[in-house]
């Protein structure tokens, strides 16, 4: 299991929640924005529910459709 301590009970700078949105755009994945800041994957997702950041992706079609 990845340590999460580097910046476990730290404010979130500026920095972090720009470094955040540019993640989410992106389309990557909640744990790896948490590694890549230090952070849970927990405290990512609240964040981003507090900022109105959206993790989810925006590749991938609704209901799993496939072209017949």
């Amino acid at each position: 299991m990845a340590q999460y301590n580097r910046n476990s009970g730290k404010a979130w700078s500026a920095g972090d929640i720009r470094t955040l949105r540019e993640l989410a755009k992106g389309n990557t994945p909640t744990r790896v924005i948490g590694l890549e800041l230090g952070r849970t994957p927990g405290s990512v997702a609240t964040k981003a529910s507090e900022k109105n950041i959206s993790l989810k992706p925006t590749n991938q079609s609704p209901y799993n459709r496939r072209a017949k």
